[in-house]
């Protein structure tokens, strides 16, 4: 029978396979010719101490052990052209889980998305990086894949009691991800390998009769009797079902207006907002493992800091190791930043959201709002940050130090942000309090880590779109709307997921719910 085990070892024992075996023939006292296979089960990097070791947990194959390998097929879906038919609205990670466990149910979704598929959004983020113009419908937040495709792709989330990580994960490799992805602590497939990823899921959509419909944006819900009847898109065409899975993102403030309008309840939810942060990667790496040089065998530093400041956590938040700032306005008139890296993540630099809880409280300025207070809040942000920096994509920038000392920046040097920035005081940006918040959680994030303090990193204001400023309240157990039948809110946009993870799952979940409510059974993966 394998044999289980948890071991630390020097970087360059994990990641050479004979090197593995002579160290685990010791450890069992065995030779090492005697070891069929390894399998890693989990690794994960501890760099607590001067000396950086991997943690490892692997499953050991003697000879004459039966192994079989890892290799991980799709489900067995049926083919549901003419099954009843399911609205799900956007293509994201909650859209797209939630159309494929419809389809294993037995049920044919409708995805609508107001953006392009993926190749068609390429051009749209040229043009906000390359010209400065923003398209509402195409862009790093809306398109096929949502924000997570071309802003980052990490896995990792905190939420497994919410469901099945690993089932999410296997899909994921199934659709042709890196099986390194169910092993790592901190799973990332990167942006330039997801689209393909998307791309294939959609295609398996659309083969098992299943529909994909891109540049379709909802203009109204039809309800009659509080249940859903479908939609109606901007070109005025309607699309019936009774059951209806609202998946649009934290970004799709024109849906939460309309179900303000209609008066479909919403409630105003806490969020948090701050700063985009950018070192030199080699500046992190030093800190992280107290080296100068990390060498080939260890992937670039990440951080991960939580402060209290003010009665307030600060923390950060989407960190992106070798990765590069994004421009995420979703309309004209704003400035919005992200992160994100590609695969090997090997860029110059790193950088991560700093931002900072925000309480309901906060929003009373814009109380006449009612339910959109916070969001009215956000993007009273995002349009200062846009005045502020000449009224293009580029964005207010600040070197960290001259920040906490109130000084505006002689110059900002050039960063990964390709638009371009503009030198500003950014307390010019933050209401007061949260300025007040971020200079001071700075001084004391700088006291964790010596060095990270320094006028070598430049902050990018906002980081605003951290998650959703509104919640769509539902059901706990059949995750039907409270008010509305046949309506189901789901993933970060309804404020029940943040991630992709977290989103395909809460998909999946209200694709079961609705199979529970239509007496349909998920069938068994093949």
């Amino acid at each position: 029978m394998p044999q289980e085990l948890l071991l630390q070892v020097a970087p360059e024992i994990a990641a050479n396979e004979l090197l593995l075996k002579d160290y685990l023939s010791k450890q069992i006292k065995i030779v090492s010719e005697e070891i069929q296979h390894v399998s890693i089960l989990k690794r994960s990097i501890d760099a607590r101490q001067k000396a950086v070791k991997i943690n490892l947990k692997v499953l050991i194959y003697l000879n004459g052990e039966t192994f079989k390998g890892n290799l991980l097929e799709l489900p067995n879906y049926p083919n549901v052209q003419n099954a009843q038919e399911v609205i799900v609205v956007g293509a994201g990670p909650a859209g797209l889980f939630a159309a494929l466990q419809l389809i294993e149910l037995g049920l044919k979704p409708i995805v609508v998305e107001r953006g392009k598929d993926v190749r068609g959004r390429r051009r749209d983020l040229k043009s906000i990086n390359r010209d400065h113009i923003v398209d509402e419908d195409s862009n790093y937040c809306f398109g096929e894949g949502g924000a997570g495709t071309y802003s980052d792709g990490k896995l990792y989330t905190r939420s497994k009691k919410r469901g099945d990580v690993n089932r999410i994960l296997e899909l994921l490799v199934a659709y042709g991800a890196t099986p390194d992805i169910l092993v790592d602590a901190h799973p990332h497939i990167g942006t330039n390998k997801l689209p393909k990823i998307i791309e294939d899921i959609r295609e398996k959509i659309k083969e098992c009769g299943g529909q994909v419909l891109f540049e379709t944006r909802v203009t109204d819900i039809l309800v009659k009797n509080n249940e859903v009847e479908g939609i109606v898109t901007q070109n005025g065409d309607r699309i019936f079902a009774n059951k209806l899975i609202l998946a649009t993102g934290h970004s799709a403030r024109d849906i939460f207006e309309l179900l303000d309008r209609k008066q479909i309840f919403i409630e105003a939810k806490p969020f948090a907002l701050g700063v985009r942060a950018e070192h030199p990667q080699s500046l992190i790496d030093s800190i992280q493992y107290s080296c100068d040089y990390r060498g080939e065998l260890l992937p670039p530093a990440p951080y991960s800091i939580v402060k209290q400041v003010g009665g307030r956590g600060m923390y950060s938040f989407c960190m992106c190791p070798g990765g590069v700032i994004a421009p995420c306005a979703t309309s004209p008139g704003e400035v919005v930043t992200n992160g994100w890296s590609p695969s090997k993540r090997d860029q110059a630099t790193a950088n991560s959201g700093i931002v900072v809880e925000l309480k309901l409280e906060d929003f009373k300025p814009f109380a006449k709002f009612g339910a959109l207070a916070g969001m009215e809040f956000q993007k009273s942000i995002e349009q200062k940050a846009w005045h502020l920096a000449g009224q293009t994509q580029k964005v207010p920038a600040q070197k960290m130090i001259d920040f906490t000392q109130s000084k505006v920046s002689k110059e900002i040097p050039k960063t990964s942000y390709v638009p371009g920035t503009t030198s500003v005081e950014l307390g010019q940006v933050f209401p007061g309090f949260l300025t007040q918040i971020l200079r001071e959680g700075f001084t004391e994030f700088g006291k964790s880590m010596r060095g990270y303090m320094t006028n070598e990193a430049v902050l990018h204001a906002p980081e605003s779109r951290t998650s959703s400023p509104v919640r769509i309240p539902r059901d706990g157990i059949t995750l039907e709307h409270l008010q509305i039948k046949g309506l189901y809110p789901c993933g970060e946009g309804a404020g029940y997921a943040g991630g992709i993870i977290s989103a395909a799952i809460d998909g999946e979940k209200c694709a079961l719910m609705i199979g529970e409510a239509l007496n349909k059974k998920p069938r068994i993966i093949s």
